[in-house]
């Protein structure tokens, strides 16, 4: 027979990108792990197995120049890669050995093969039964079964893992090679960069030799176990397991703060351990992983960027159109002049604009307005308002002021100490406790979102507008997340008060980064007093997408669709909740509604929503901004499976142990530092 060695290897891996040129004791992990197989005495060929992506040619390279054959073949069909080798190679028998095995035993690969000859058998392993360290996986099969069983239509799953479909087969004759002991829990593969430590800990050990046993190996591990406590922490076959995006996510939060750029997509506040956390693109209300799965957004839609919809056409193309005319120049765009136009139009109240990038940003940019037009320092919050030191300056209190206002747990490790004293958050429709902390405090600014989990009682912002107006107080409603989604403009325009400045951005260009400040005259010339400057705020990108996004908006009528289509839903979720016999609460701007199950296990019911509705093919939790692309057939079928879903809650109250129905830890409520 011409058995013949297939090693899958590539240098694209999620979790360890390059791991198989990665060096140990001076040599590449694909040498060791080639030189080491060699030494097996039933093996005719060794052939490397890897795809056409331009990033594996060091690894093509290094493996021909060593004298090994190396196929190339697709990045994501990894059975076509080992047809494509049984063909060049006439192989009668494969051995599967993965690029990621750099202590391959060749005692152990002769030994599956002597059993899978011994006893005439189509596939033989030792890990059907794994009692042999992670790290020494060996499968041997017939190479007309594989041809066979690739014929047939199969999943991505199975063309990417290659034997599932054998080792799952019902007629195939099936054996396994184990140990007397179960040594499965010992980890020996390297797919993390602890995984890469202890094998270079390894080698070092028995340096310069590097046909060392396995055997060896477990008497360094008896006499020195310390080392190898390094990994125990990563399961067995976790990567099989593991979406693509799970695996970069864990990558992720190794070199990067947080794991990412926004609190609010993190998986952690979503699904722990199963959050696709990525995407390769999106359109309309979909949004397709990277692994190709789509999923329907009935969520935060960009966390409230896209009103209309994701990769919109008509948008697209002015962005496109002015990347093509050049986006940045020592000359200003007119594009923000005549957004600014645009948006004084929609507000005769106000008379000036500035443009910036994100939402924290321009709100730190209406604060120091503010400040500088009213002479004074303190400022009265009400609602989310970004990141920036002047906003978390609050919760240098002893009491987190903070934790009310959307997100409990910011921490202002890092904000000047200095600012202690300077903002003062007040309740919404708490009309005396602002009263009070004007009375007490020297309060230049009152800072607030007009409206979010609930609406105006008792001529509240009158009131506000009112006390702003008697002591000289500018007034700033924070539109950020609330405009254009329940009026063309400022939701502040559905209740007849207006403010001395206004702060917009999310929606404002449908997905590309835009935001605004604008006001009255009088406040807004105090910018000209202080110094407010960013190269980035005079690209074109942004105030092109926004005109464009304004264009559509007034065509749509965009604002009367997502605020129906956001009665319609929150309905639903309460027939829902009734017919269930579950309780809830509903609350916030149609536009974005969220509701709430009170109780004790109110997070892991979030939890227990996200984890099945995703199964289902949705991105869904609690809240909902909606666009204009969320049809009323794409509504209906979500009712339908969210239904089902409240079937499982309704158990859970009566009794039922929900934690047993959660495949994971719950989700975070707001802010925690990641480990």
């Amino acid at each position: 027979m011409n058995i013949v060695a297939v090693v899958q290897a590539r240098m694209g891996s999620t979790r360890l990108p390059g791991k198989v040129m990665k060096d140990i004791a001076g040599t590449p992990l694909i040498e060791l792990l080639l030189k080491r197989l060699s030494k097996s005495l039933s093996i005719n060929e060794i052939i490397v197995a890897t795809s056409d992506d331009e990033k594996n040619q060091p690894l093509i390279d290094h493996v021909k120049k060593l004298g090994y054959r190396c196929v190339i073949g697709s990045e994501s069909n990894v059975l076509s890669r080992y047809i494509e080798v049984i063909e060049v190679s006439g192989a009668d028998v494969v051995v599967r050995v993965t690029g990621d095995c750099p202590l391959i035993d060749p005692a152990i690969v002769d030994a599956v093969v002597k059993k899978f000859t011994k006893q005439r058998l189509d596939y033989c392993s030792n890990i059907e039964e794994p009692t042999f360290p992670d790290g020494l996986d060996v499968e041997v099969f017939k190479a007309k079964v594989l041809i066979d069983a690739s014929k047939h239509a199969l999943s991505n799953y199975d063309k990417e893992h290659v034997t599932p479909v054998l080792r799952n087969s019902s007629v195939l004759k099936i054996g396994s090679l184990t140990h007397k002991a179960d040594l499965s829990n010992l980890r020996w593969t390297v797919d993390e960069t602890v995984d890469l430590e202890l094998v270079k800990r390894i080698y070092l050990h028995f340096s310069p030799d590097i046909y060392f046993s396995w055997i060896e190996i477990l008497e360094l591990a008896a006499n020195d176990s310390g080392i190898f406590d390094m990994n125990k922490g990563v399961k067995r076959n976790e990567g099989a397991i593991l979406s693509e995006g799970q695996k970069l996510w864990r990558r992720a939060k190794k070199i990067i703060p947080g794991g990412n750029m926004l609190l609010s997509k993190r998986a952690e506040m979503h699904l722990p351990d199963a959050w696709p956390s990525y995407f390769s693109k999106s359109k309309g209300c979909t949004v397709w992983d990277l692994e190709g799965q789509s999923f329907t957004d009935m969520s935060l839609m960009g966390v409230g960027t896209n009103i209309l919809g994701y990769g919109h056409s008509d948008v697209d193309a002015a962005v496109r159109q002015v990347i093509d005319d050049g986006n940045m120049s020592t000359l200003n765009c007119s594009e923000e002049v005549l957004l600014a136009e645009k948006l004084i139009e929609l507000h005769p109240w106000a008379d000036m604009v500035r443009l910036a990038r994100t939402g924290g940003e321009a709100n730190a940019i209406a604060v120091r307005i503010a400040r500088a037009a009213s002479g004074r320092d303190g400022v009265a919050v009400c609602g989310y308002h970004g990141w920036h030191d002047w906003y978390l300056s609050a919760n240098l209190s002893d009491d987190d002021m903070l934790d009310g206002h959307l997100l409990p747990g910011l921490n202002p490790l890092g904000v000047p100490s200095s600012l202690k004293g300077t903002v003062f958050p007040f309740e919404y429709n708490n009309f005396e406790q602002l009263a009070d902390l004007v009375q007490q405090h020297d309060i230049g600014v009152i800072k607030m979102e007009v409206v979010r989990n609930e609406g105006p009682k008792d001529g509240f912002l009158e009131k506000v507008r009112k006390l702003a107006d008697q002591k000289g107080i500018v007034l700033v409603f924070d539109e950020c997340t609330s405009g254009f989604r329940q009026s063309f403009g400022g939701i502040h325009k559905c209740f007849g008060v207006d403010p001395d400045i206004a702060v917009f951005g999310k929606a404002l260009g449908n997905g590309y980064a835009i935001t605004a400040i604008i006001g009255k005259r009088e406040v807004m010339e105090a910018a000209q007093s202080t110094f407010i400057s960013s190269t980035f705020w005079s690209e074109r990108i942004g105030p092109a997408a926004a005109l464009k996004t304004l264009e559509i908006m007034g065509k749509e009528k965009s604002w009367n669709v997502i605020t129906d289509i956001g009665n319609a839903v929150s309905s639903k979720w309460l027939e829902i909740a009734e017919s269930s016999g579950v309780e809830i609460k509903v609350s916030g701007i149609p536009a974005l509604s969220t509701f709430n199950i009170p109780g004790e296990y109110s997070l892991e019911y979030k939890t227990l929503i996200t984890q099945e509705m995703l199964k289902k093919g949705y991105l869904a939790g609690t809240s909902l901004y909606t666009c204009i692309e969320h049809s009323e057939n794409i509504i209906s079928d979500y009712v339908d499976h969210l239904s089902e879903v409240f079937k499982l809650i309704a158990r859970c109250e009566k009794g039922a142990n929900v934690y047993e129905l959660l495949d994971g830890p719950s989700c975070h409520a707001g802010f925690k530092r990641l480990n």
